[in-house]
């Protein structure tokens, strides 16, 4: 199982074990983040995006590989995603970039057509 699924099943589990065990903050956390990524001024695809470079910046590899999923699922093309990682680059600098790799693999597993394309 390569790093990316794992830690895909290991959010995945710990989700289901914090809605089985009724979490009142992890709840209200959740409705928090529905709120923060629905569309408004801003699109929940750009939304995504910034979120992604947040992401890298603060080297969160969770975070990094769910952002990325949610933003090529609204449609994000994979040049945005990869101006997102860098913008993270930009915010965190050397930190950012061993969390870059991640997202970088994480691209690898969502937009493969593009890349085989370059």
């Amino acid at each position: 199982m390569s790093r990316v699924n794992q830690r895909k099943q290991e959010q995945s589990d710990g989700h289901w074990n914090l809605m089985r065990f009724r979490s009142d903050t992890y709840d209200a956390y959740q409705a928090m983040e529905k709120i923060a990524f629905d569309e408004g001024a801003l699109t929940s695809k750009t939304k995504e995006l910034m979120a992604v470079g947040i992401s890298v910046q603060a080297g969160c590899e969770a975070a990094i590989q769910k952002h990325i999923e949610r933003a090529a699922r609204l449609g994000a093309s994979f040049e945005e995603a990869v101006e997102a990682i860098e913008v993270g680059i930009a915010m965190g600098g050397g930190t950012a970039i061993t969390a870059a790799h991640i997202a970088f693999h994480t691209l690898d597993q969502h937009y493969t057509r593009e890349i085989l394309a370059l």
